[in-house]
């Protein structure tokens, strides 16, 4: 009998969600990428677009200031995509997808420093 693997959900991303009238957010992502669940994202100053954060840049997007929660292809234009935006939130660490710029351990823990500066608390157990 083959088995089956579930892609990951909502509920294995979010831990604890203290209001989510209050946390969550409906966003604009920027065109050119499919987003996955869970992906560690920056806002564009200029624009007010949202990114995957980068590890480094000028745009703003370079710091960590929402978690998305469901995955939206963006690949041909502009998407929108609900974020958790604020704390009070745990998610998992091991749901958290980053840039692929964002390759050390410590541009993983500077990420992750700035979602806490969110009230966004990502844990390793659940």
């Amino acid at each position: 009998m083959p088995s089956l693997t579930m892609a990951p959900t909502q509920g294995d991303l979010v831990k604890y969600d203290d209001n989510p009238d209050y946390t969550r957010e409906t966003v604009t992502l920027l065109a050119g990428t499919s987003y996955p669940l869970g992906a560690v994202l920056g806002k564009i100053t200029a624009s007010g677009k949202y990114k995957l954060a980068t590890a480094t840049g000028t745009d703003g997007a370079q710091t960590a200031v929402a978690v998305l929660l469901e995955a939206v292809d963006a690949t041909a234009a502009d998407a929108t995509g609900v974020v958790l935006a604020r704390g009070p939130s745990i998610v998992a660490d091991a749901q958290l997808v980053y840039d692929a710029t964002v390759t050390t351990a410590a541009q993983k823990a500077a990420k992750i420093d700035q979602l806490k500066a969110a009230g966004i608390v990502p844990r390793t157990a659940a």
